[in-house]
């Protein structure tokens, strides 16, 4: 009676062991009973022969009669995902990297000894088995095991049940945890992975070469972004992580590659959404002797391989929505799509005041001395971007938002220069180079001026790619893709975490 009232008071003051704690303090007593056994919880010294989908692509159609002739035997390894018990023998399901097998494990096949220790096992040990194959009156393919040995002890227990979709911050800072739970989640990676090869494959069949450039640079710069800044001790000098590799690729094209790409990591100190992390692929590419109109076919026959090697199809749906990859897309330049999706009129984009006043009725923030490109692409971000669901490259952005492009020949003010969206996102970004040294010194002047009144994210000055122009860099044109966000089309998954393995998020204790 005292011992039950000291558990009443101790639980309402919350300090009795939880559900969990107490199967931990079980697998913990298995553990030194395993130990006294004289059982290695963590060997090394077995080799597998076969994983779960070869012996079910094999032997899943056969039924007894065909298994009975089969005389090769079968080594798997895996996480044992299910345990039911029936006294001398005992089902088992194996997860391994490609799926899950059934396996049987009788007391009279494998031994008493071995049966005894196989007792001992729990959900979530990883574990080696052999044997022949049957199947169950239910028609499951299923391994005879002649022999299972434990491989790793786990020594935590999996979730009951794991809550997907409704426990995501769970699923993000416990990846391994989901990758085990949710067969699904790894998929997508797998995914990812393909469609990153088949990226590669279409860019070095176009003679394209593939390159590394520093992720640690003296100066950041390629886009308008907020870098990341470390400090190297050696060198005495700060660095930044790069915020994207364009200004050293090109740099390869004066050095004469004229045809370079690559796929890595970028770096910007933004905010967290759906569609962004702070640590992010991308692939950038560079071509001699193009302009923005030859990547914009490029774009669409890269991108359509890609889509007809995943689905055998143009058309696919992404979160409830078809989306249409049938070739030519549509174009639209800035202002044409403000004017599609607004109430907008052509004079209210010539005239600065104008353009102003029409911002701040949609409650947008205007600076007294902001120009009126800056205004535009504003405007368009805010009436235009969102709405932009079938394939769409937008074109000639305003000079002032894009500090490397170059200007256009017809349009004086506006460049050569495209972004494509899809799903109302922005895919990739391309332009024809700004090649002329003069030019880009004004633009970096022209960067340096918003960066003093204020514009962290402002381009500065960089004499030394300045001094590379110099040595003349052929008419070029160069684009950058964000991986992550096609593999989020590709996989129909909502948002930038669901394809990058271990996305940033906030620590723990600032969680509410």
């Amino acid at each position: 009676m005292e011992k039950d009232i000291t558990k009443i008071a101790l639980r309402l003051r919350g300090c009795l062991m939880d559900e969990k704690s107490e199967l931990l303090l079980k697998r913990k007593e298995k553990i030194e009973s395993l130990r006294s056994m004289g059982v290695d919880l963590y060997p090394n010294d077995v080799r597998v022969t076969a994983t779960t989908k070869s012996v079910i692509d094999r032997f899943g159609d056969m039924d007894n009669e065909g298994l009975e002739g089969v005389e090769e035997k079968f080594a798997l390894a895996g996480r044992l995902m299910a345990i039911r018990n029936f006294g001398k023998a005992a089902f088992v399901s194996i997860q391994d990297r490609e799926g899950r097998i059934q396996g049987y494990i009788a007391r009279d096949k494998v031994g008493k000894d071995i049966y005894s220790i196989f007792k001992k096992f729990d959900v979530g040990d990883i574990v080696f088995i052999s044997g022949g194959l049957f199947k169950t009156r239910t028609g499951e393919l299923t391994v005879d095991a002649g022999g299972i040995r434990l491989l790793s002890k786990s020594v935590r227990p999996l979730p009951e049940k794991w809550h997907g979709l409704t426990d995501v911050e769970a699923r993000y800072r416990q990846r391994h945890l989901d990758l085990i739970m949710n067969p699904a989640v790894k998929e997508v990676f797998y995914a990812r992975s393909r469609i990153i090869k088949l990226i590669r494959d279409f860019m070095q069949e176009r003679d394209f070469l593939e390159v590394e450039t520093p992720m640690m640079q003296p100066m950041a710069g390629g886009a308008v972004a907020r870098p990341f800044k470390t400090y190297h001790n050696t060198l005495d000098m700060d660095l930044y992580l790069r915020i994207a590799p364009e200004l050293y690729l090109k740099r390869l094209i004066v050095g004469g590659l004229e045809r370079v790409f690559e796929i890595n990591r970028n770096f910007r100190n933004e905010g967290i959404s759906t569609f962004h992390n702070p640590e992010f692929t991308m692939m950038e590419f560079y071509q001699a002797y193009a302009a923005y109109e030859d990547l914009m076919v490029m774009t669409e026959e890269m991108i359509t391989f890609v889509a007809m090697e995943i689905f055998g199809s143009l058309k696919f749906d992404y979160q409830g929505t078809e989306i249409d990859l049938r070739r030519p897309w549509q174009r639209l330049t800035v202002k044409e799509a403000i004017l599609k999706y607004s109430d907008a009129t052509p004079d209210i984009l010539e005239d600065r005041a104008k353009a102003a006043q029409y911002a701040k009725t949609m409650g947008l923030p205007v600076e007294d001395d902001e120009p009126l490109g800056k205004i535009i692409v504003a405007i368009f971000e805010e009436v235009a971007e969102s709405r932009l669901i079938q394939p769409t490259f937008v074109t000639s952005y305003p000079i002032e938002v894009s500090p490397l492009s170059r200007e256009s020949t017809d349009n004086s003010g506006f460049t050569d220069r495209f972004e494509l969206y899809i799903y109302g996102r922005e895919l990739a970004n391309a332009f024809s180079e700004l090649n002329d040294p003069e030019d880009q010194r004004n633009r970096f002047a022209m960067q340096l001026k918003e960066r003093e009144a204020g514009d962290k994210e402002a381009h500065e000055m960089d004499e030394d790619y300045i001094g590379a122009l110099e040595y003349s860099m052929p008419p070029t044109a160069g684009e950058g893709i964000g991986i992550d966000r096609l593999v989020m089309l590709f996989t129909d998954s909502p948002s930038i975490r669901d394809v990058i393995l271990f996305p940033h998020m906030r620590a723990k204790k600032d969680v509410k």
